[in-house]
Order: structure tokens, then C-alpha cells, then sequence
């Protein structure tokens, strides 16, 4: 690709692994509502991209990396300009510090990551200590919108706001199904993630009014090989269905060892996690991937531009999921070349500004226009009960937008066909 195209830029790969990749810049109608300083900036905005394309968060990173290049041509002409520069965290969150502080010396004028949320966090420090502004694509930590950051900014759940939505949706399919479990056993990883999740549904459950009680709660590692040992604790519990907040690889396994232990439950189901609605999951379990419902921001099926998007990428990539990995990874670097537009500078500062006034109402995935709070949490966004039916994630609630409607209990292993 030309370093001469007006409306393309070259990428940049900066990792201490070879990672080749093909970056553009371009643009996309949007309605802001707000004044254009100039009609295109002077420069490319350099945009650092940290995902874990190696290591434990490999497939999720890459997911996140292709979100962040397939809609580039899709959006070339209108005349944004951005520069692609990217970093592998390697799933750890010093590597993702170390190249964060490269990518800005190297010149990025905006950084944006990390999927998992330590990562986050850790690149978070650094943006706020050398003034730059960071868009964050997918990371619930709570601290990366309380602890008084200027220079982030969200356009995804906090843990809480993962909670509340994913819990509420409980109810809603119970109602929408007729049927009521009395009680669950929650199986979730260990980490930043999923302990900030534990936090919030514990402190979230009474105050909902939730109609089931989670009789065991059960933690580990999501680096794990084997979860023989959890799942028959779970199996011990009797609980009436699971409850799990995963990362892929162990979502699989999980799976994969209740099936082998006979497990019988009314269903599985996320109040918001990856791993379940990812195409590697149904490549893995096959039958046994189907029913579970994983309760999560997702794609909006009325939005044009989500249309656009998928159709785009299940073209260029027909093995791979285009789920919220890519959604939001997408919106996140139309949130930066929507700044750079509107700023006409690279400036820190003007594109932090920039930032602060960000007002998309034409986007891909549910919820209303992109905002940003004074803490740089964009609060206009909702979860859908998303099932795995016919081999692919499906909306199933709220109505509005559900392609089909929610089965459960779902049918046991066992009698699968």
C-alpha cells in the first residue's frame, strides 16, 4: 500500500514478534452535530493499537486486531486519516506498559486498547503520565472511570454496568421462557476481570431482587488446563443452572468437562463474558456449544452500519466470529478518527478535547449515541441475551431486537443429536 494514498496511511507494527498486518485510514458519515475545525487534519493521527495478539489472550486479541483493521476501507472515503501503529501485549500487563511507552515514543498521538483489563489499567498509567488520550475498546475494570483518569476514555461496560445489565436480562428471559430456576453455582476466572465481576454481582444480586440464589461460588485460574475439579464442584452444588464468567479457552474447557461428567443443568449462562459467543467455541464443542446465552453488549441488527460491518468481514474472514470483539474494537478507532477530525490537530490536547465532545449516533453496536462523562465512561450502552443457536451467537432479548426467542431449560447433553 502507497505512503503517497490521500486517504490510506500505511501501518506500523511495533512487537517483539512479527505480526504482519494491513492498516488504512479512512472514514466514515457520521452526525456529531458538532462544527468541523477543518474539513480533513493536516496529518495522519497515529493511533498506538495494544492487543494481546500472543499469549493466553491471543485469539480474542487477534479478533480485536482484525476489528481494528476491516472497517478501514469500508470507511476511506470521507476523509479521516489514521495510522495504524501496532503492539502485541503478549496477555501481560508490563509488556502492555513497555509498549505503550514505545508506541508514544515512536511518535503515537493516541493510544488505543487493551481488550483485558489489567492491561488496560497498567496502559492507562502511562497515558495519564505523558498526556495522551486513550481509547478504550473492551475493559470493564472499574478504576480505569473512578479513579479520576483524564485522558481515558470507555466505550464499553464498566464491571457494574456488565452486572446490572447481564443480571436484569435473568429475569427477562425467565419471564420471556415461562420457567424460574430457584438457584445457580457461579464458575468464574481469577483475574482482574472476573474477580471485578464477582464483585459487582455479589453486591448487585440483593439489590435486584434477583429470583434465584447462587449456592457455590467457585474461582480459578483462566490460564488452567484442566477444570475437572471445579466442575465437579459444581456438579456437587445441585444448583438449578450455571452461571460463568470466562475467558475462551476455559469457556471451552469448562464445556467441554461438563459434558464428560454428565452435568445436568437447565443452562448456561454469562451475565457478561467472552468466550461462549466466539466462533473458536462453537469450532470446539460443536452440538454442545448450542444454548448457551451469554447476556452482553452486541451488535445492533436496525443499524445500517452494523450491517455494513459484518457483511464486510464475513467476506474477508469467513472462519472467524464477527462478534463484539470486532464491534467494539471498530468503534473505537472511529471514536479517534472521529477526534482527529474534529480537533484538525494531532495536538494531545486539542484531540483530548476533541474526545470530551465525541456524539456519534450512527454506530454498530446497541445503545444510544456515544458520549463521554466527565470521568470518560460512555453510559449509553445495553446488554442483549445473546444465544448460541443454529451454530451462531443469536439476540434473543431485549424483543426489539431479538432475532429469535430464548430457549430454556436447554436441552441436556446427553439427548443431543
Amino acid at each position: 500500500m502507497s505512503d503517497n494514498t490521500t486517504s490510506l496511511s500505511a501501518s506500523r507494527t511495533i512487537t517483539r514478534r512479527q505480526f504482519t498486518t494491513a492498516a488504512a485510514a479512512g472514514a466514515l458519515v457520521t452526525s456529531t452535530g458538532l462544527p468541523l475545525r477543518s474539513a480533513r487534519a493536516a496529518t495522519p493521527l497515529k493511533l498506538g493499537v495494544l492487543l494481546p495478539r500472543s499469549g493466553h489472550l491471543a485469539l480474542i486479541g487477534q479478533a480485536c486486531q482484525r476489528g481494528a483493521e476491516i472497517g478501514l476501507p469500508m470507511l476511506k472515503d470521507m476523509g479521516y486519516s489514521v495510522e495504524l501503529m501496532n503492539a502485541d501485549t503478549e496477555s501481560n500487563p508490563d509488556v502492555g506498559r513497555t509498549q505503550a511507552e514505545k508506541l508514544i515514543r515512536e511518535g503515537a498521538n493516541m493510544l488505543m486498547g487493551c481488550f483485558d483489563s489489567a492491561t488496560t489499567l497498567a496502559v492507562a498509567g502511562v497515558a495519564e503520565a505523558k498526556g495522551v488520550p486513550f481509547v478504550v475498546n473492551i475493559a470493564s475494570e472499574p478504576k480505569l472511570t473512578e479513579q479520576g483518569f483524564k485522558y481515558v476514555f470507555r466505550n464499553f461496560p464498566s464491571a457494574g454496568m456488565l452486572g446490572k445489565g447481564g443480571l436484569l436480562l435473568y429475569k427477562d428471559i425467565f419471564a420471556a421462557t415461562g420457567v424460574t430456576p430457584k438457584t445457580a453455582v457461579l464458575l468464574h476466572i481469577n483475574d482482574s476481570f472476573g474477580m471485578a465481576m464477582l464483585g459487582g454481582i455479589n453486591a448487585l444480586m440483593p439489590k435486584l431482587d434477583m429470583p434465584f440464589t447462587i449456592v457455590e461460588t467457585i474461582a480459578y485460574d483462566p490460564k488452567a488446563r484442566d477444570l475437572s475439579i471445579e466442575v465437579s464442584k459444581a456438579k456437587a452444588a445441585k444448583a438449578d443452572f450455571i452461571m460463568t464468567v470466562t475467558r475462551l479457552n476455559d469457556a471451552i474447557l469448562l464445556v467441554r468437562e461438563m459434558v464428560k461428567q454428565q452435568v445436568e443443568t437447565m443452562g448456561i449462562i454469562s451475565p457478561g463474558a467472552p468466550g461462549m459467543y466466539d466462533k473458536q467455541f462453537f469450532k470446539a464443542l460443536g452440538k454442545y456449544a448450542e444454548y448457551c446465552t451469554t447476556n452482553v453488549p452486541w451488535f445492533d441488527p436496525k443499524q445500517e452500519m452494523a450491517k455494513s460491518l459484518e457483511k464486510t468481514f464475513e467476506k474477508a474472514f469467513p472462519e472467524e466470529s464477527c462478534d463484539l470483539n470486532v464491534g467494539f474494537t471498530f468503534e473505537a478507532v472511529l471514536i479517534a478518527a472521529d477526534a482527529h477530525k474534529r480537533a484538525g490537530s494531532n495536538d494531545p490536547q486539542a484531540l483530548t478535547e476533541a474526545l470530551r465532545t465525541t456524539n456519534l449516533s450512527q454506530r454498530v453496536m446497541l445503545g444510544g449515541a456515544i458520549k463521554f462523562e466527565a470521568n470518560g465512561q460512555n453510559m449509553n450502552l445495553i446488554s442483549a441475551a445473546v444465544q448460541n443457536l443454529g451454530g451462531k451467537p443469536t439476540v434473543t432479548l431485549p424483543a426489539a431486537s431479538a432475532e429469535a426467542k430464548p430457549i430454556f431449560p436447554m436441552p441436556p447433553f446427553k439427548g443431543r443429536g
